[in-house]
């Protein structure tokens, strides 16, 4: 028998400050499922607007961030989800849940011959090829005079007051049908939050993710070492574009109207999200997070001067570009070294020695 030391090493994620950080962000999802029992209607309408923001901006920083792709055209997948939803209860006759769920599955194929033809562009001709994709989508549903043509529609008198489970949280909660469909679009939009966000956590500390980042780096490295890079960002594109297409429809849910100028509005569903990522922090799951509360508090402050807002968040845009380029989130995790969503592989190692293990 004889003495051996060795050093074992293992690969970590997670650091003290997550691990704090997710006691505090389950307490904080459980607080806000339980919101709706002691705020108001428009509190309940302002979360729902964070929430469904939130889900849009963690969907083109996963593209711009982690994938390398700068679309300015995911309004098409946002008015083509609500489209379908609208086609669904309005022609079909359905739940609008169930047209909320279908939404996710046409937009992302939708996405496959977007896919196919943006593909074969790069860097700026990706943004603008995108963009008028946007465009064509628009003008074609624009067409659909079953579903109002350019002018638009309303959802069917009672549609959202019928929708599944609004009778049972207006008896549950004593309120009217139609806060009730507020809450319970709250609700769903709380679960897609909290879904999308885990998700983009889980796939950025898996393997595939190492490859993404590898295709964003340097695309022929990656293909080097066995990464498909066509392979990586096309499930990537159809993955957001299946989450923006659900977040879409919930939106015009809520709504309860849409018209193609609105639905596939370049400002509201693109311009906004890419104000929140750039501010909050892009290539980071906290930084949409931090600018999404950023941007819901100036658009309040801001309210008030018209137009005028647009400029003020184009020179706020800059200025943080300039100064802080990796976002308010960026800034602040190089001066302290936190990091509450860690995706970076830790090396580490104790050394130990272990008498009786046998040689050979």
């Amino acid at each position: 028998m004889a003495d051996h030391a060795f050093s074992p090493w293992k690969v970590e994620t997670r650091t003290r400050a997550s691990s704090a950080f997710g006691l505090v962000a389950l307490a904080v999802v459980i607080a806000a499922a339980a919101a709706p029992l002691f705020v108001s209607r428009s509190v309940i309408q302002d979360l729902f607007f964070i929430l469904t923001m939130l889900v849009l901006a963690q969907c083109w920083n996963l593209l711009a961030g982690y994938a390398g792709l700068v679309s300015v055209g995911q309004q098409a997948f946002v008015g083509f989800g609500a489209y379908t939803m609208f086609a669904v209860v309005i022609l079909a006759g359905l739940d609008p849940i169930v047209g909320i769920l279908l939404a996710g599955i046409t937009a992302s194929v939708l996405a496959i011959p977007v896919a196919f033809f943006a593909f074969r562009l790069q860097g700026a001709y990706f943004a603008i090829g995108t963009w008028v994709i946007a465009e064509v989508v628009r003008l074609l549903l624009a067409q659909w005079k079953a579903l109002g043509g350019g002018t638009g529609t309303s959802l069917p008198s009672g549609a959202t007051r019928e929708m599944f489970g609004v009778g049972l949280v207006s008896d549950w909660l004593g309120v009217r049908p139609s806060q009730a469909a507020d809450i319970v679009c709250y609700w769903l939009a709380l679960v897609l939050a909290c879904a999308t966000i885990g998700f983009i956590y889980k796939l950025l500390r898996s393997k595939q993710g190492l490859g993404l980042a590898a295709v964003r780096d340097n695309r022929e490295a990656a293909r080097s070492v066995g990464v498909d890079p066509g392979w990586m960002k096309s499930v990537v594109y159809l993955a957001a574009a299946l989450v923006t297409g659900i977040a879409g429809a919930l939106i015009y849910v809520q709504k309860a109207r849409i018209s193609p100028d609105a639905a596939f509005s370049l400002t509201d569903w693109t311009a906004y999200v890419i104000f929140i990522v750039v501010i909050g922090g892009i290539g980071t799951i906290e930084g949409p997070i931090v600018g999404v509360i950023v941007f819901f508090i100036l658009l309040n402050l801001l309210a008030d001067y018209g137009s005028w807002y647009l400029l003020v968040l184009g020179l706020i845009g800059i200025i943080v570009m300039l100064f802080a380029p990796r976002g308010l989130w960026g800034l602040f995790a190089d001066r302290t070294g936190i990091q509450l969503f860690p995706v970076r592989r830790i090396l580490t190692g104790a050394s130990s020695t272990t008498k009786g293990v046998p040689h050979g």
